[in-house]
C-alpha cells in the first residue's frame, strides 16, 4: 500500500514538472507520462526526469528536432516523446 502511494506521489510530482511555460510542451510531456512512462525501463525514466530539468526552449528545440541532445539517453527519450505524439 505504501509503495503504491509513494508511486502515486512520484507520478503527481512528475505531472507537475511536465507543466511548462508553453502549452505545446505541456501536451507532449504529459501525453508521454500518461501513455509510456510507467512501461519504460528505469534508464528511460531517469532520462525523462533529466529532460524535465532542462529549460523550456531546449526541450522545445529537441522535440521540434531543431537540435539533437548530446546525451544518447536524452536523444532516446526525445525520440520516444516524438513517437508518442504522432
Amino acid at each position: 500500500m505504501e509503495s503504491e502511494q509513494s508511486e502515486a506521489q512520484r507520478l503527481a510530482k512528475l505531472r507537475w514538472r511536465c507543466r511548462r511555460g508553453m502549452k505545446e510542451l505541456d501536451v507532449v510531456l504529459t501525453r508521454y507520462l500518461d501513455r509510456d512512462y510507467m512501461r519504460a525501463s528505469a534508464g528511460v525514466r531517469a532520462a525523462f526526469e533529466t529532460l524535465l530539468q532542462q529549460p523550456d526552449p531546449d526541450i522545445l528545440d529537441y522535440v521540434l528536432q531543431r537540435v539533437t541532445p548530446k546525451s544518447k539517453e536524452l536523444a532516446d527519450v526525445v525520440a520516444r516523446l516524438n513517437a508518442a505524439n504522432r
